[in-house]
């Protein structure tokens, strides 16, 4: 039997309780017993309009399955059907006018279209990295999946069935300048003959092999970067609201060979996550509840860290930390992180 402790007039599973008192309360400036109290009086007043709902629903899906049961099939008179659910009240005439006005809504929900992921807030793991999926490397992408085709020697793997194929490189990396060319062309020449990245007045410059150089085609494109306008470290560029970032470090096997230095190519993936309590898992009793709320306070607190085993090596995973661009004259920041939601279950 669940142990639970008084409040008020609520009875609170004890590890939802300690819960809230040791880890949610401390620092928010909100006393225990004005929590409670206001929680008690939200739960007072909006239990029995939560009953009322639950029981509308009820009537309405036993009125539909006994709709449904004495006209099985297809339903084949269709302005029939309408009349129920209608005389139901599932369906309610559609009002004159409505008028709804919205402020400080983000971009990725309000203006930007973008990938969604849908993850378990149970599995802090999951958690984790869907929050840092805003972000991923192209070169990745294209040298492990089969967006590249693997004909002319360019396998996942190298002669020896497991290492870097250096023809398989090669090809992520061309088809990765082409890229560069659709989102961000140059004002002539193409990002496939590029030897350097620069900025100089406040705009990109590239240089290319026969020694010219070259802006943009779309100098608004170019958004910002990092480390030296003579060499920077990173170029941040956006095309339809969605960015891109040019990642130099000569360090790098990739890096070192490439003629300007380029890394990798980061782009913006999923834009927002929903964190689900109710659909990929159901979180229902008070156990599953302190361990959801508790990932979710990680992630609002930025605390929230896992242990990994991979490939036989252990790291720990945490979240992605902004992203902080120089943009003459001043500075520019970039979301580290997806946008995200709670699903929650009612």
């Amino acid at each position: 039997m669940t142990q639970r402790t008084q409040a008020q007039r609520l009875q609170v599973a004890t590890n939802l309780y300690r819960f809230i008192e040791d880890k949610v309360l401390p620092g928010t400036g909100i006393a225990s017993a004005d929590f409670w109290k206001g929680f008690d009086a939200i739960a007072h007043e909006l239990g029995p309009k939560n009953a009322a709902l639950l029981a509308e629903r009820d009537r309405l899906q036993l009125e539909m399955d006994a709709w449904h049961k004495a006209n099985p099939g297809p339903i084949k008179n269709m302005k029939a059907y309408r009349a129920f659910l209608e005389k139901t009240g599932y369906l309610v005439p559609v009002p004159d006018e409505v008028h709804s006005d919205t402020a400080n809504v983000d971009a990725e929900l309000a203006v930007q279209a973008g990938p969604q992921l849908v993850v378990p807030i149970l599995n802090a793991r999951y958690a984790l990295n869907a929050a840092n999926a805003r972000w991923g490397s192209l070169y990745d992408a294209l040298y492990g999946t089969d967006a590249l085709p693997e004909d002319k020697g360019a396998t996942k793997v190298g002669a020896d069935g497991k290492s870097y194929n250096p023809k398989r490189g090669a090809k992520v990396i061309e088809y990765a300048r082409h890229v560069l060319d659709r989102v961000a062309p140059l004002a002539k020449g193409s990002h496939v003959d590029s030897t350097a990245y620069t900025v100089e007045g406040g705009k990109l410059k590239v240089v290319l092999k026969d020694g010219g150089k070259f802006c943009l085609a779309d100098p608004h494109k170019f958004v910002g970067y990092q480390g030296s306008a003579a060499a920077p470290s990173a170029v941040l560029l956006r095309n339809n609201g969605i960015h891109i970032e040019i990642q130099f470090d000569r360090s790098t096997p990739i890096g070192r060979t490439d003629a300007a230095g380029v890394s990798d190519l980061l782009v913006e993936a999923a834009l927002s996550t929903i964190l689900d309590l109710e659909d990929s898992v159901a979180v229902v009793d008070a156990d599953d509840k302190v361990l959801a709320y508790d990932n979710w306070l990680g992630i609002l607190k930025g605390t929230l860290t896992e242990e990994v085993n991979k490939g036989g090596k252990t790291f720990v995973r945490r979240l992605n930390a902004g992203r902080v661009y120089k943009v003459p004259p001043a500075k520019r920041s970039a979301c580290g992180r997806s946008c995200l939601f709670v699903r929650n279950v009612t």
